[in-house]
Formats: C-alpha cells, structure tokens, sequence
C-alpha cells in the first residue's frame, strides 16, 4: 500500500509542475502583451496578473510541501521528501529569476542605448536556463530514486 500512496502523491506532484510550467507561459505572455503596451504601459492588468499567478503559485508551493510532509512522515520516505525539498527552493530561485528578467527587460526596452541593461537580460537568462536545467535534475532524480525503490 505504501507503494501506492507513494506513486499516487508523485502523480500529483508532476500535476503541479504541469500546472506551474502553465503558470510561467501565463506569466510570460502577460509580460509580453504588458511590453507590447509601452510607452503607456498597463501597469494595473499586469499587476493584477501577477497576482493571479502568485496566488496559483502559493497553492501549488503549499501542497508540494503537504506531498513532502506526507513522504517525511507517514510513508517514511524523507529521501524523497529531500527532492521536493530541493525543488521547492528551485523553484523559488526560478520565480525571482524570473521576476529580475522581467524587470530587466522593461528596462532594456526603455532604454536601448544602455548596453548594460542588455547584459543584464542575458546573464538571466543564463541563470534562468541553469535553474531549470537543476529543477529537471532534480526531478530526474526523485523519479530515479522512486522507481528504484518499487
């Protein structure tokens, strides 16, 4: 039965990432429509996109760590909760990431003669794609650990 419990909570848990990279193309679409509105931006529909999105995200964060919790202790698997653990905090890193770009992008578009700006939208990206590419190892490995231990 623990096998069970353990795989269907996993199923969840990739449930919410799909909901999370769905969340993202949201957020990136809205972004973009938000630059698109330049020089009169629509500050209060983004704004208020971005709390749609934060509060899916709050949910999502919240019954991760109840999946984590449940692994933790009454399936005694903390070497699984440990992945969720990790993920979360990728996670998080890749939400400020993301923030920080879209933020450095309105600031390149605004102003385009300061190369400085463009730099910056490059190194994060860079950091974006190293965050995704550390939550896909640590998916990698949550499955890897889960099917080994069946």
């Amino acid at each position: 039965m623990t096998g069970e419990a353990v795989r269907v909570l996993l199923q969840r848990l990739q449930e919410l990432q799909a909901e999370r990279v769905e969340a993202y193309r949201l957020l990136e679409q809205g972004h973009q429509a938000y630059l698109s509105s330049a020089p009169h931006y629509d500050f209060p529909r983004y704004r208020q996109l971005v709390h749609e999105i934060t509060v899916a995200f709050s949910g999502i964060s919240r019954e991760v760590l109840d999946i984590a919790g449940r692994l933790r202790g009454e399936l005694a698997r903390p070497d699984l909760a440990q992945h969720l653990a990790r993920l979360q905090e990728r996670e998080q890193e890749k939400l400020q990431l993301t923030a920080q770009l879209q933020l450095a992008r309105q600031q390149a578009q605004d102003q385009p003669q300061v190369d400085a700006h463009q730099q910056e939208v490059q190194e994060l990206k860079h950091k974006l794609i190293k965050t995704i590419e550390a939550i896909s190892e640590v998916l990698q490995d949550l499955k890897y650990d889960s099917e080994e231990a069946e």
